[in-house]
């Protein structure tokens, strides 16, 4: 579980997280959602430690994130970026790259590694490109890698920064049906998406930020009712209910 607690954030003076407190469990599929500029990505990365926190505090299954090194919370927190490079390198090479937290230096892989790494491939439906060069890939091809990247990692926690991006329908489906399978399995999986639909049909809790601040923490149901979506995204959401659930849509004026 991390739990954090009145977390604060601020660039060049301009506060982008203001007092943040929630947990994240494990086990459970986590959405964030919020406008460009809200704190998503921000939120991330400072418990990452990557970026400075102006106040608060980050634990990590009870244990305060700022004693921990890199390679500590690299082997607790995988982390797929929103913006990533394309860097010329064979696919499945680029997926072993998930394994260097486990590995000490000079990396010496193990057929251990080679076995995380063909089930991370398999896991997004990417055996057939594992030896092509990246930079012949498609923008949906290269997404897959990243993400078969971060399941080598193999940590207890998942977070992933727009993970949907470049991908098609059938395969962003396919994305949230992984990240059920993670988040049941016992992982704490946290997502960055934009479909306002998607999050609330796919989600066990969301977090929904507005201008750096905590709008609301809670199960799609709970959101939903509240009303807050309308409120912070200014659209309507409206749903019926199907033999698969209720499936969400936005509702024009």
């Amino acid at each position: 579980m991390i739990k954090i607690e009145n977390l604060t954030c601020a660039y060049n003076g301009k506060q982008v997280l203001d007092d943040i407190s929630l947990s994240i469990p494990d086990g459970r599929l986590t959405i964030l959602l919020g406008l460009n500029g809200s704190g998503k990505s921000t939120l991330l990365k400072t418990v990452l430690g990557l970026n400075e926190k102006a106040a608060g505090k980050v634990y990590i299954d009870g244990e305060d994130a700022d004693a921990m090194s890199s390679k500590q919370l690299a082997q607790k927190i995988a982390y797929m970026s929103q913006s990533r490079s394309t860097p010329s390198i064979q696919a499945s090479r680029m997926v072993l790259h998930g394994r260097f937290p486990w590995l000490s230096y000079p990396r010496r892989y193990s057929e251990k590694d080679y076995e995380i790494v063909d089930n991370a491939l398999r896991y997004v439906d990417a055996e057939s490109i594992r030896n092509e060069m990246l930079t012949e890939l498609s923008g949906g091809q290269v997404q897959k890698i990243y993400i078969a990247m971060a399941l080598a990692q193999d940590t207890p926690v998942l977070f992933m920064d727009e993970p949907t991006t470049f991908l098609d329908v059938p395969h962003q489906l396919k994305l949230m049906s992984l990240a059920r399978s993670l988040a049941d399995d016992g992982k704490a999986v946290v997502l960055i998406l934009h479909d306002l639909c998607l999050a609330l049909k796919c989600a066990d809790e969301i977090i929904l930020l507005d201008k750096g601040k905590l709008a609301a923490h809670a199960s799609p149901e709970e959101i939903f009712r509240s009303g807050m979506i309308e409120k912070v995204f200014n659209v309507k959401i409206n749903r019926t209910l199907t033999g698969k659930g209720y499936q969400y849509y936005y509702e024009q004026e």
